[in-house]
């Protein structure tokens, strides 16, 4: 059997969702867990192949095996009108032969989000993710106000998760207090997934 590890899975258009993936899985790993990324490919209301088989760069895509064996999740889509985008969806849509076996069941998830403008919809996206994980019995982690830079953000920032105001044009960094808010989520994934693991040994 593998090493336990959370699960990064992610769409991102203009790599502001790709940073935060990143950033979490620093988190995961301070946590003391492995961090797995992957992506989903894009989806086209046309019929034609939008993206290659296998991603030119960066995480691969993700596969029905890499969430049924994950420790833990953690879920990131820039936002798209309040709700999460397409790709990603798509890829949930396909995930009802876990749910009819409850593989996911009991397992700690977390979610994470960019956007264009400071209210485009943020904390809509972060509860939008999270309905198929509820529908799936996962457990929810958020960030509690113990952390610091939740009260200190004056980008993004949320109980429900972690977010990042990218501009209006994709290209704003993350901030400090964003960054750490994405390694807090990670780590406390992470925390929580090896608590459950201890106690089920």
């Amino acid at each position: 059997m593998s090493a336990p590890y959370i699960l990064v899975l992610y769409y991102s258009r203009h790599g502001a969702t790709a940073e935060m993936a990143r950033q979490i899985a620093r988190g995961v790993e301070l946590g003391g867990l492995e961090a797995r990324l992957r992506t989903v490919p894009a989806v086209s209301s046309e019929c034609e192949a939008v993206a290659p088989a296998i991603p030119a760069e960066g995480a691969l895509y993700a596969s029905l095996d890499d969430l049924r064996h994950c420790a833990g999740l953690a879920l990131g889509s820039p936002t798209r009108f309040g709700n999460m985008a397409a790709p990603l969806k798509y890829f949930l849509d396909g995930t009802s032969s876990l749910w009819l076996t409850g593989e996911l069941v009991g397992k700690p998830a977390a979610v994470f989000t960019s956007t264009a403008s400071l209210h485009g919809g943020q904390e809509t996206t972060l509860l939008s993710m999270l309905l198929p994980l509820l529908h799936h019995g996962m457990l929810v982690c958020g960030l509690p106000y113990s952390e610091a830079a939740l009260l200190e953000t004056r980008g993004g920032g949320t109980p429900y998760g972690a977010s990042h105001h990218a501009g209006g044009d994709g290209k704003r960094a993350l901030d400090e207090h964003e960054t750490a808010l994405c390694r807090a989520l990670g780590r406390r994934l992470a925390e929580t997934a090896r608590r459950l693991e201890s106690a089920h040994a």
